[in-house]
């Protein structure tokens, strides 16, 4: 039973964490509610590995959840980065040749 709870609560972090880093972010981004979710969840293990990367807590290892500012830092650069590799491909989903 604990394990449900566990991904409830995780579930319920990840779509608040990444309706706020939708909301920070400018600009419109179209993805629906559980992309949003897996943005925050994605975002926020960024967040932890960022934090662990400048030594922030090492002794929980490195793919930690952090906190609720560094998660919504690692949601907006998840969302620059789906962006930023969005623009750059076709409609096929290939990257063009230069």
């Amino acid at each position: 039973m604990e394990t449900l709870g566990t991904m409830i609560s995780w579930a319920a972090f990840g779509l608040v964490i990444g309706l706020i880093a939708r909301m920070l972010y400018p600009g419109r981004q179209s993805m629906g509610f559980i992309a949003t979710m897996i943005l925050g969840i994605v975002g926020s293990m960024l967040g932890g590995f960022i934090s662990y990367l400048f030594g922030f807590r090492p002794e929980e290892g490195a793919f930690q959840g952090g906190g609720w500012i560094m998660s919504i830092v690692g949601a907006m650069i998840v969302v620059w980065a789906g962006l930023f590799l969005g623009s750059h491909s076709t409609s096929t989903g290939m990257r063009p040749m230069r």
